[in-house]
């Protein structure tokens, strides 16, 4: 393993012994009794969370409690005398008011504030701000209280980093730790769903005992310790998407198994602010919290909305679901949205709502989001309302045609995964040396590399005109990029959320040779009865049966097809069952035709309600099943391709260019993927058992074989478009589906950008069916339905195709109707661990086939050592107690005699306040350049230097290292 330092001339550095700068402590030590019985019982609860066997008395149980379960109240708390916190010194300043001002009045705007449940204000108490900082630090922010003083508060100020201090800002800061923790507490304990607190001044950068990046105390913090002590909940996830690493979040939870941290942040190597070596991704937890702290750190500027969805798909979400948290709090910063001057990256402002929909599956839905950073103030609004729309439940808008991941973000995930992948059994599938194929596949080492700065920490910080500026160029062209982008934003919602239809007369389609028949009429009855049960037809819009026309089902299927199909209508009994044999899996009656029709025609109704704006989503409980049934031949129970008909209904009627088509059915839809082979708008993705070709319908013939394999891709421009994710044993679970969603389905559907997505929705995959084997639970379903509505604006369509165990389709249909209605996802238990080995090979098989059609694959060809330890665990050393805070108390009662404003140009005076950045710059959280949306860098007229770029000899000789290194890996492994 090449650790490289490249302001040391090649010389090689020691995480472990590098010291946390800015802070007395580098990782706090107290530990209050819950934190001690958690760390007791930290070895038994992990080893319990990754047994294979999830024992459930009863398989439905999660779905049956989940009844009374809906969608709750989103609450919202804020305070607009938050703005009072200003800097006096430097109107300029961009931790400003209008931050919060901004925000809230794009919230009211788009009617946002109107729909929560308002949260009173709340100042916290001193304990709940001692729980996390010092004593000596609240007494100093205590005396500047109402202090008007201004030259000595700006001395004040100088000693931290990026800190100015105003005579409301002890009184404020307490409101903002205090907001946090009530809007905390109300979602816990049920009074809220989810919920926002529009907050300053921000917290995650707030030490034990230093303050820091505009932060004083850690509203996150102080928050989660808070639920975790008082019982609230025992599992907290905090995911930081501020482009600033939490350092201090960090610091406070290293070694608390019950938290884990989660941050994706700008780093560049630490060239970047803060400027700190535990920034990096081998900084993973210690002790019983060992695993516990996830750092992604983003290694240059311009990351976009493709690069962010791949670090949630590929690494977070796998790493929360094995976590399996009972709340969740977003740390969110917005400085990583297009034209932000510190963040310099190129977020949408829809891409947060992605991610917070994302998050919705987990914890019940207990998602708090707290308000840190973002500067860029147009950006900062759009993206904090599209925020509070996804915790609404609204839809997410498109994001677009995304690009493939960058190079950068690809290696910093497989770094951080490489490093967690000791702790977390989801990690140990990704490809290693050991793998067949590591010869085609890019070898990766990872590497702590240092480019931050070696000098000593500066004493005393610039207070004013410590940050970049934007030219009013630069400032017109974000601004004409965010014109373009929000234009094409469609903020309405339908009047229903859920559009549902079904008709009592498909049930006349009947086996009158063998009445219990698995596909039976009880069926469809079954699920409507369940959604009764569970109170949820008068939650949707019962959308009226109606037959697909001729010209519809001739659309997909041929005339003569439809003919002999219409034909049986008057045709005995007899004759009907000698016809059936004919046919692979079929039987007739005098009604089937009629059923037939309706089961398509309903799946148009719920297209049609969907497309022109009536529906949000629809759910169409139909039968027969139609997913088998080919152009020409009825097959499989199937007699017309009921998502087909609509499909290309949908393509024809309303001029659709792209739809996904996902069949989770546990069977291959054969007939459906024959239709669309060929057609680049319609993107088919089936995950399906296999069994090496030997389970229906593969088994009926060599070319059904080959066409539900990983190996096929569609033909001509249809190449690319058919994705088969075929499993070889039976057994299948939650586990994982799970892995092939987040691996295959969501990354490749986001990279595609449809318009309509489709769900051929057969529960033969579902625990006790019995005839797939398989055992993915109702609430799995309910969080697959989730992930998809992120996706074409909402506009999902789930249709009915098999299941033959009226109850596991009953729970699961309804699980997928309550997803669709907003209500909380229950939570899915057995993703708690690992996929098996057999779908991990499915897996890569089809990633394999599909990496050269869509190259949001490509992380997978980075191909990881096999052994673990090859990078030095980060650690913080210990350094001891001083009295760095009494000089600093102590000029609360000495006249100041500094000059008002303390200048980047200054020299530092002398001081024992340890700076927490090692940061040279004057400029504290700052940047010096604003990428575009296209990737391309626009340098701002502030007159920075832009570093040289060329290789110089210690760079040469530091690569010539790294390939020998990697050369004698590779001999070992």
């Amino acid at each position: 393993m090449v650790v490289t330092d490249e302001n040391k001339k090649g010389g090689k550095t020691n995480p472990e012994k590098d010291l946390l700068k800015g802070s007395k402590r580098a990782a706090p030590n107290r530990k209050s009794p819950a934190l001690l019985a958690a760390m007791r019982q930290a070895k038994q609860a992990h080893k319990k969370a990754s047994s294979r066997d999830v024992l459930v008395a009863n398989p439905y149980q999660v779905a049956e409690e989940s009844k009374g379960i809906v969608q709750g109240a989103t609450a919202m708390i804020s305070e607009p005398r938050m703005a009072e916190h200003l800097c006096h010194w430097d109107r300029s300043y961009p931790e400003c008011p209008e931050r919060l001002t901004k925000t809230v009045e794009r919230c009211k705007e788009l009617g946002l504030l109107d729909r929560c449940s308002t949260l009173q204000p709340y100042s916290a108490s001193t304990e709940d701000v001692l729980a996390i900082h010092t004593e000596k630090l609240v007494n100093l922010l205590k005396g500047t209280d109402k202090n008007e003083n201004w030259d000595q508060l700006e001395e004040i100020s100088s000693r931290y980093d990026a800190i100015y201090i105003h005579p409301t800002t002890y009184e404020m800061a307490f409101l903002a730790a205090g907001s946090a923790t009530k809007l905390v507490e109300a979602v816990c304990k049920g009074e809220a769903q989810n919920g926002m607190a529009l907050i300053r001044p921000p917290g995650h950068h707030a030490m034990e005992d230093a303050f820091c990046g505009y932060c004083f105390f850690n509203n996150v913090a102080v928050a989660a310790k808070k639920a975790l002590d008082n019982g609230w909940a025992r599992k907290v996830l905090v995911v930081d998407w501020d482009v600033h690493h939490g350092q201090a979040t960090q610091q406070q939870f290293y070694s608390d198994p019950r938290l884990l941290y989660f941050s994706v942040h700008r780093y560049e190597h630490g060239s970047f602010w803060p400027n700190l070596k535990e920034s990096d991704f081998n900084f993973v937890g210690a002790g019983p919290g060992a695993g516990c702290n996830a750092n992604v750190p983003l290694n240059r500027t311009g990351m976009g909305d493709a690069d962010y969805l791949a670090i949630f798909h590929h690494l977070l979400l796998p790493l929360a679901h094995q976590f399996a948290p009972d709340l969740v709090l977003v740390s969110a910063g917005y400085d990583s949205a297009l034209g932000d001057e510190k963040g310099e990256m190129n977020l949408t402002p829809a891409l947060y709502a992605h991610l917070t929909n994302m998050l919705s599956v987990l914890a019940n839905g207990k998602l708090a989001i707290l308000m840190e950073g973002g500067y860029c103030l147009r950006s900062l609004a759009e993206s904090a309302a599209h925020t509070l729309r996804a915790l609404l439940g609204d839809p997410c808008q498109p994001l677009g045609s995304l690009p493939a991941p960058s190079d950068s973000i690809c290696e910093s995930i497989v770094n951080t995964l490489y490093s967690l992948r000791p702790f977390w059994d989801v990690f140990k599938y990704h490809p290693n040396l050991k793998d067949e194929r590591a010869d085609q596949l890019k070898i990766h080492f990872p590497e702590v590399v240092w480019k931050g700065p070696d000098e000593p920490p500066a004493t005393v910080f610039a207070t004013r005109d410590c940050y970049p500026l934007q030219s009013d160029e630069f400032k017109a062209r974000v601004n004409a990029k965010l014109d373009s982008i929000m234009n094409g934003y469609d903020l309405s919602f339908p009047p229903h959320r859920l559009g549902l239809v079904y008709c009592e007369s498909m049930m006349d389609h009947v086996n009158e040779g063998e009445m219990t028949h698995v596909e039976s009429p009880k069926r469809i009855s079954t699920i409507y009865e369940r959604h009764k049960e569970f109170a949820l037809l008068e939650r949707c819009l019962l959308l009226q049966p109606k037959k697909a026309s001729l010209d519809q089902l001739k659309k997909v299927h041929s005339e003569s097809h439809v003919q002999r199909m219409q034909n049986t209508s008057l045709k005995s009994s007899g004759v009907l069952a000698d016809m059936a044999q004919a046919f692979n899996s079929i039987y007739l009656n005098k009604e089937t035709f009629k059923c037939a029709e309706l089961a398509a025609g309903c799946v148009v109704q719920a297209v049609d309600s969907v497309m022109t704006g009536k529906c949000q989503a629809a759910a169409a409980i139909v039968r027969p099943p139609g997913h088998h049934a080919s152009a020409s031949t009825p097959c499989g129970f199937c007699i017309f391709n009921n998502v087909a008909v609509a499909a290309q209904h949908a393509l024809d009627t309303y001029n659709l260019e792209r739809i996904l088509l996902l069949d989770w059915d546990v069977h291959h839809g054969n007939g459906t993927q024959e239709m669309f082979k060929k057609d680049p708008r319609v993107l088919y993705v089936s995950m399906h058992r296999y069994d090496n070709g030997t389970f229906f319908p593969a088994n009926i013939s060599t070319q059904e074989a080959e066409a539900a394999s990983a190996d096929y891709v569609g033909v001509g421009q249809g190449a690319g478009y058919c994705v088969n994710i075929p499993w070889n044993k039976k057994g299948m679970g939650d586990p994982e589906y799970l892995a092939a969603f987040l691996q295959v389905v969501l990354p490749i559907s986001y990279q595609f950008n449809p318009q309509l997505v489709l769900v051929s929705a057969g529960f033969d995959a579902a625990v006790d069916d019995p005839l797939g084997g398989c055992k993915v639970s109702p609430e799995m379903y309910g969080l697959m339905t989730r992930w998809l509505q992120g996706l074409a604006g909402g506009r999902l369509v789930v249709a009915l195709e098999g299941g033959y165990n009226v109850t596991s389709i009953s729970y699961g249909f309804t699980m997928c109707s309550k997803a669709l209605l907003g209500d909380p996802i229950a939570s899915v238990e057995s993703t708690r661990v690992a996929p098996n080995q057999s779908a991990i090979a499915s897996i890569r098989k089809t990633q394999q086939a599909h990496k050269p059609h869509w190259s949001c694959l490509k992380f997978y060809d980075y191909c990881l050592p096999n052994r673990d330890g090859e990078v030095p665990m980060g650690s913080y050393d210990s350094k001891t107690e001083t009295d760095e805070l009494d000089q600093a108390m102590s000029s609360l009662s000495l006249s100041s005699s500094l000059s008002p404003g303390v200048s980047s140009t200054q020299s530092p005076v002398d001081s024992d306040k340890p700076s927490f950045s090692e940061a040279s710059t004057s400029q504290g959280i700052s940047s010096s350049a604003a990428s575009s949306p296209e990737g391309e860098t626009i340098t701002l007229d502030s007159g920075e230097k832009q570093k040289a770029a060329g290789q110089t000899l210690e760079d040469y000789l530091r690569e010539l290292q790294a390939v020998v290194m990697k050369f004698l890996f590779i001999l070992c492994n």
